[in-house]
């Protein structure tokens, strides 16, 4: 009995220290997005596009429109197209089908699902990438790096760590639409409550892939599904 309790006293104090950073990283590290606002109300729409996989059909009739201020969750089952679709509206060379109208002169933020490739050092990515060096670094020590791991090569960071620098160089981004393919992979939950803080408060236009069901409800103002 008197283990049991121990044990349980054990776990409470956890989930009290737990809260307690939680409580922590919302009220000491905010991160700041500024989308900007399309010129017009619709910033795309897509009519009856089918994908392919070279001649391969992947999925059909799918339609939507991205209009200001919109949040859209992208869902089906693996394979479908998600990840295509969200390559598609950055100009990506996708083989497609149907209509797909792109506002003139939108700036599109990209977060790609894979971190392969990822080199060098941060100074000479933000400067590739067009990003303010300093707030670029500002925000990824917000997303828990260290100062000393600001000075690392990007090819031996972790798979979390990969994820958050293309967020990071996004989040630093003036954009129109924000297109996020799986930002929440291999994120810890401190940042992940940080990134959905952000989305919430600034309300920027996002059209995203998530796994995470109940991100997905929380963050997503309308669903396609493929």
């Amino acid at each position: 009995m008197k283990r049991s309790k121990n044990i349980e006293k054990r776990k409470e104090r956890a989930v009290e220290q737990k809260t307690k950073l939680l409580h922590n990283i919302e009220k000491y590290s905010p991160l700041i997005l500024s989308p900007v606002e399309f010129v017009k109300d619709r910033i795309v729409e897509a009519k009856n596009i089918s994908l392919f996989y070279d001649d391969k059909k992947v999925c059909e009739n799918i339609n939507f429109d991205i209009k200001n201020g919109d949040r859209i969750a992208v869902c089906g089952k693996n394979g479908s197209g998600k990840s295509s679709i969200l390559k598609l509206l950055c100009g990506k060379d996708i083989h497609y089908k149907g209509d797909l109208y792109i506002g003139s002169g939108v700036k599109i933020s990209y977060v790609s699902q894979s971190t392969d490739g990822l080199c060098g050092n941060l100074s000479n990515f933000a400067e590739y990438n067009n990003v303010d060096e300093s707030l670029f670094k500002t925000v990824l020590i917000k997303l828990d790096f260290s100062r000393e791991e600001l000075n690392n090569d990007i090819s031996n960071f972790s798979a979390g760590q990969k994820k958050k620098v293309l967020i990071a160089k996004s989040i630093c981004e003036r954009a129109n639409l924000y297109v996020w393919d799986e930002p929440l992979n291999f994120i810890d939950i401190f940042s992940r409550i940080q990134i959905e803080n952000v989305i919430l408060e600034y309300s920027p236009t996002i059209i995203f892939v998530e796994h995470d069901a109940a991100f997905r409800e929380k963050i997503a103002t309308k669903i396609v599904s493929i």
